[in-house]
């Protein structure tokens, strides 16, 4: 039979009191654990002074010693002998100025000048060749065990001669457990890179070593492998604080040895003095998919799933119905980070797209309202800052301050296009505005998304009377600090800038307010999208707070599917013949040909382009 299967039944009384030793024995050791760190610069100091007397033991340094010690000696005889016949010149003559006296003040005078120079050689051959620390140790407690003693028997009590040798019991047991190496069990999962880097935290290595890069007084405690990498706390003594800590990372990263790739962390601990340094060594979203999916929609109306804490492995939600700034340079993976947010909007309500590019509109198009070309944009925007007003009129009558019905989320891809267009038309640009400031309460609420998170200067990324809008942001790697202060605001002390590149960091961001550790976000590719339900919005379909429908419950609008030749020519020919016929507009150019909007705006653009 396999003893390793046996049931737990059979364990006799041996085996029960083995195991509670050894659950004993377990926490006594993870206790020395736990203490070895505090004591840890006391041993040192010891080692250190120690060393040091035994250096300067050598057989030059006591000749020295011995030769200052007889000298000493001739000089207080020499010094006693012309005391006495100072004090006989005296004796023997009453008259101060006599030769007799004047002659035994002058011996009496060179020999205690003779003596204070022999004394001050004999301390300076003392110094270099000093004690050893056991024999100072032990002549300092025997100075306080005698007295002690003496005063236990004269006063019948005990506590003079426990207390003495309290003393010298709690000064052998410091310098035991500051010496004691602590033991970190690690599992086989380490890479070679953690193995490392445990070992340099270990308090006995970081002690020994941190004076030698500037980080004497700040002591390690045995440090923690989390989903997230590495964390360990470091007491700081002395006048350290977490500030001046963060100040000294790249000497903590040569101290340790790290890569200069890795992502090393300083914060502040659970209680003053005390600071928590976090290796990225991993990260808990690795092997889990970041695929997006509508179960990740949260129950409650008012959140919505950005994505996954890469330290715990925790969701993140933000606000559904909070005006949102996204940054993120090219190739950062903005556009996919944003779509599960966009989707989320599509299903729970209306989603609008103003595209600057057009690449993303592309996928969008078939979904939901969308806007491309100049005079789409001018649409949409106009459509969604009358909707807006038209709610605020409907609030007024109904007498209620907030917006009761279906969100409308007006989605900004590329800001810095977008402004680019509208920059000259004043009224259309304070119509944008408006709708940042004013629309939330309404119902309709602005996302705003830029490579260029900047509010100044001649191509601005978001305006600077949008930006301080944008409450809730969320930045990927944008390029240097001037960005990384608008993308996060009082928090570009994450450090966005500072995100690796490559195809691994692509979706990887910090959320303003949530704390210094990377977010991984969803991700939807072009399927699916194509396959979220389509529900164009426009300013005749948008519904009232007293349409019966739940808000979840979606009425689609759907196109039907154009029967136009596709070909370009047969198209400007269907168009040309529209506008001859009367009609103006994109929209009602597209009714008139069956051509889709987008399309019909395409071509116009191209064919004002040819003929100027």
């Amino acid at each position: 039979m396999d003893i390793t299967h046996a049931p737990t039944v059979g364990k006799t009384e041996e085996d029960t009191g083995t195991s509670k030793f050894g659950a004993f024995a377990s926490a006594v050791t993870n206790t020395l654990d736990t203490l070895s760190p505090t004591f840890a610069p006391f041993a040192q100091r010891w080692d250190a002074e120690a060393d040091r007397r035994n250096a300067l033991r050598t057989p030059a340094n006591l000749k020295a010693l011995i030769k200052a010690q007889r000298e000493n000696t001739a000089a207080r005889s020499t010094a006693a002998t012309a005391k006495v016949q100072r004090q006989a010149a005296r004796k023997a003559t009453a008259n101060p100025l006599s030769a007799e006296r004047r002659a035994a003040r002058t011996a009496d005078k060179g020999a205690r000048r003779h003596r204070r120079e022999a004394r001050t050689e004999l301390k300076a051959a003392k110094a270099n060749y000093p004690a050893t620390l056991r024999a100072r140790a032990l002549q300092v407690h025997a100075a306080h065990v005698v007295p002690a003693s003496v005063a236990t028997w004269a006063l019948t009590s005990p506590w003079p001669a426990t207390l003495s040798a309290s003393v010298a019991a709690l000064n052998a047991g410091a310098l035991w457990l500051g010496r004691r190496s602590v033991v970190l069990r690690v599992d086989d999962g380490l890479s070679s890179e953690e193995r490392q880097l445990i070992s340099r935290l270990d308090p006995s290595w970081w002690v020994q070593h941190a004076p030698e890069r500037g980080l004497e007084g700040t002591v390690t405690t045995p440090p923690d492998v989390t989903p997230g990498g590495i964390r360990c706390a470091i007491r700081l003594d002395g006048t350290w604080t977490v500030k001046g800590l963060a100040d000294k990372a790249d000497n903590i990263r040569n101290l340790l040895g790290a890569r200069t790739s890795l992502r090393i962390r300083i914060t502040s601990g659970t209680r003053g003095g005390w600071a928590m340094i976090s290796l990225a060594t991993r990260k808990a979203t690795d092997g889990t998919s970041s695929v997006w999916t509508p179960d990740l929609i949260p129950s409650d109306p008012g959140l919505m799933s950005l994505g996954v804490d890469t330290e715990t492995g925790e969701q993140v939600l933000v606000p559904f119905d909070e005006r949102l700034l996204v940054s993120g340079a090219s190739g950062t993976g903005k556009s996919w980070s944003t779509r599960p947010l966009m989707a989320t909007a599509h299903l729970r309500g209306d989603l609008v797209l103003i595209d600057g590019k057009g690449e993303e509109a592309n996928i969008w198009e078939k979904v939901c309202r969308v806007a491309i070309e100049t005079d789409e944009i001018d649409a949409a925007i106009d459509e969604t800052h009358a909707e807006m007003n038209r709610r605020k009129r409907d609030m007024k009558a109904r007498g209620i301050s907030v917006w009761d019905g279906r969100q409308i989320t007006v989605v900004i891809d590329e800001g810095q296009v977008v402004l680019s267009q509208i920059a000259k038309d004043k009224e259309r640009l304070q119509r944008l505005v408006e709708l940042s400031s004013l629309g939330r309460s309404r119902g309709v609420v602005l996302w705003w998304a830029t490579q260029y998170p900047v509010t100044d200067g001649r191509a601005p990324g978001v305006h600077n009377l949008i930006a301080p809008n944008l409450l809730t942001r969320f930045s990927l790697r944008v390029a240097g600090t001037t960005q990384a202060q608008v993308a996060l605001d009082d928090c570009a002390h994450y450090a966005p800038h500072q995100i690796p590149q490559g195809k691994e960091w692509r979706g990887h961001g910090y959320l303003k307010g949530y704390g210094p550790r990377m977010i991984r976000t969803w991700t939807l590719d072009d399927a699916g999208v194509l396959a979220l339900p389509p529900n164009v919005w426009n300013s005749g379909n948008g519904k009232g707070p007293e349409d019966p429908t739940p808000s979840r419950t979606l009425t689609l609008v759907k196109e039907e599917p154009s029967k136009a030749p596709a070909d370009r020519e047969t198209r400007i020919r269907l168009i040309q013949g529209a506008q001859q016929s009367g009609a103006r507009t994109v929209d009602e150019i597209a009714e008139s040909t069956g051509i889709p909007r987008a399309s019909v705006g395409r071509i116009l653009q191209a064919l004002k382009a040819e003929t100027a």
